[in-house]
């Protein structure tokens, strides 16, 4: 079951809270929701004095106070917050048809959710798919070991192959590659595999500038197009940190891939 799940089967008495518009500046974008039970959340519509005022008013409901529905909230000095935009907040009781509906969306949210393909479970493929594991991403990790494939997040999905390479081909268009193994020739085949396609977000390896240099030696001396190698992000992480530990690197590489991603998503949009 999803954290979701859990939630709306743990708690029989919830209120719904959904940002119904959002004009200006506003913590949060419309469509955002949160749950409220008479002692706990799940969601966020923004966090502070919003949400504090938006929490009580549910619990007032909870409690079987005569309350408004919808609340047109300035996000100012009224309020204590400096936003400047305006919120119109929705309640509802959280009824079956609501419960079905909010598990529905979530299924197709996740359903649409970007893909990220991690070809290595090594310090720094863990390390990662335990960064990316709280964000809205469906992670696989690529492995020719299957022992490594262990200790990886509950939502992660574990792939044992001996031909890595070819699960390139299996990658959604838009997904993000990162290639982390422990063999750079099976890092030059899953690159390489990687940069003959040209619908995927980002493409990054782990290694150094020399690494870089080799890599691009190799695939230019192997008929490979000088023009992909821009598509390559190599090495993972930037360079504004220098610090090799694996959460480290994870943390910026994870980042990296969000930024890349809703690049392509900007990219995609624009184009149609």
């Amino acid at each position: 079951m999803t954290p979701l799940a859990i939630f709306l089967d743990s708690h029989p008495a919830l209120i719904h809270v959904a940002i119904a518009v959002a004009k200006g500046s506003t913590p949060r974008e419309a469509g955002a929701f949160m749950l409220v039970s008479g002692n706990t959340l799940f969601g966020t519509i923004g966090g502070g004095q919003l949400e504090f005022i938006a929490i009580d008013h549910a619990r007032r409901m909870l409690a079987g106070e005569s309350m408004p529905d919808r609340l047109d909230i300035p996000l100012g000095p009224e309020i204590g917050q400096c936003c400047g935009g305006r919120t119109e907040l929705v309640f509802s009781a959280c009824n079956a048809s609501l419960r079905e509906t909010l598990l529905m969306q979530e299924s197709d949210e996740r359903a649409a959710r970007p893909q990220v393909w991690l070809f290595g479970a090594g310090h720094v493929g863990k390390a990662l798919a335990a960064a990316l594991a709280p964000l809205p991403l469906t992670v696989m990790v690529v492995e020719t070991r299957p022992e490594e494939l262990t200790d990886l997040p509950p939502d992660t999905t574990a792939i044992a192959t001996p031909l890595p390479e070819a699960e390139i081909d299996r990658a959604a268009p838009g997904a993000a590659i990162v290639i982390l193994t422990h063999d750079h020739a099976l890092d030059f085949l899953i690159a390489t595999r990687a940069l003959a396609r040209h619908d995927l977000a980002y493409v990054g390896m782990i290694g150094s500038k020399s690494k870089r240099a080799t890599f691009a030696h190799a695939f230019t001396a192997e008929g490979g197009d000088p023009a992909a190698l821009d598509r390559l992000t190599l090495p993972i992480g930037g360079s504004a940190v220098r610090d090799k530990r694996p959460a480290v690197i994870a943390a910026l590489t994870a980042a990296e891939i969000l930024t890349a991603l809703a690049a392509h998503q900007r990219g995609t949009s624009s184009g149609r």
